[in-house]
């Protein structure tokens, strides 16, 4: 069974099933699931939690012992395995099917397994390991909270804390939080206290509002790599009314832009994309953002940029008369769009 976060609620009210499956990038959500669904369990008489963690030396024979004993401490228990980075090695592989095989043959278990790890890919969904956890439990895809869906997930919870204000107001959140969803939350307990059932206009919210929504120049370069312009922009405001200091998010995007450059260039003479990653020792979880830039920018941007960052260094040390982030974003900006950026000038004071 699949379902999303937001119809998790009436899925725990109709049945706790055997098996949960929660996977995704987006923290507040993983949180919010993993808390429910163990606290529905613990409401059923699942008393004792056991926590796993698929680190690299982690013995998967301790869950499956695990699975079949008899607990000293509870009749009914919680097993949640942290699958890390959602890498199984064979003895993982058969551990899982085999207990997915062991709960389908004896219906309700005093046992219940909770998997969670980062964002599944599509060939992971379709391992028997998976389906045969999936056929008998329930898998919950978590996606990033953005745009349309942010709004919702925003207006759900103002309705559940009796949080009443208008939607400037609710847009004014969104910006100051992008990407932070755990602080926007935390944020809106806070406006229970103060507001309690007042209407909040977005002039009270914007004198009282706390920004939490702190990023670090890697942040910025991650959602550089991922063509999250917009998001590079509301990053780079947020940093600029921190003090963050320009320099040093200059340096980064520039050390950044180069290693795109160096790996575009070798690609282009016939090295393997794979083999690059290796070498340079990229992360899994960073290489569908270096796949993005990759795929998406040109050498030509590429210098477009570089030239374009070089005259925002220059202007930030030698004129007070621009705003430094607004260059800083152009150069993002540019880095896909340079044949739209070239005919405008950073120096807009001067252009017409």
């Amino acid at each position: 069974m699949r379902i999303y976060h937001n119809q998790l609620a009436n899925q725990l009210q109709k049945q706790l099933l055997a098996v949960w499956l929660v996977f995704g990038d987006e923290p507040w959500q993983k949180n919010d699931a993993l808390d429910n669904i163990k606290l529905s369990a613990k409401d059923q008489g699942y008393d004792e939690l056991i926590r796993f963690s698929n680190d690299d030396k982690f013995d998967w024979n301790q869950v499956y012992n695990e699975f079949q004993s008899l607990s000293l401490f509870a009749e009914k228990r919680i097993i949640e395995i942290d699958l890390v980075n959602n890498k199984l090695d064979d003895r993982a592989v058969k551990t899982l099917s085999d207990i997915g095989d062991f709960i389908d043959g004896q219906g309700q278990s005093d046992v219940l397994l909770i998997l969670h790890g980062p964002k599944l890919d599509a060939s992971t969904s379709k391992k028997k390991w998976f389906k045969s956890l999936d056929k008998i439990g329930c898998y919950i895809p978590l996606y990033d909270l953005e745009g349309k869906s942010l709004s919702i997930w925003l207006n759900n919870q103002c309705r559940q804390l009796k949080l009443n204000m208008d939607s400037q107001a609710q847009q004014l959140l969104s910006d100051f939080f992008i990407g932070n969803t755990p602080a926007l939350a935390q944020e809106l307990q806070k406006l229970t206290l103060l507001f309690d059932q007042q209407f909040i206009r977005s002039e009270d919210l914007e004198q009282l509002l706390i920004k939490q929504s702190k990023f670090s120049p890697f942040q910025l370069t991650d959602a550089l790599l991922a063509g999250q312009l917009e998001q590079c922009n509301n990053m780079l405001t947020q940093m600029k009314h921190e003090g963050v200091v320009l320099a040093q998010l200059v340096w980064i995007v520039h050390k950044e832009i180069l290693q795109i450059e160096m790996m575009l260039t070798r690609i282009k003479n016939g090295e393997n994309r794979d083999a690059l990653f290796k070498e340079l020792r990229i992360w899994d979880k960073k290489k569908p953002l270096y796949n993005h830039a990759l795929n998406n920018v040109t050498l030509a941007n590429i210098k477009r940029a570089k030239m374009r960052l070089a005259k925002t260094d220059l202007i930030s040390k030698t004129s007070s008369d621009f705003d430094d982030f607004i260059l800083l974003s152009d150069v993002c900006l540019t880095l896909y769009y340079g044949d739209v950026t070239q005919n405008l000038s950073l120096d807009y004071e001067y252009f017409a």
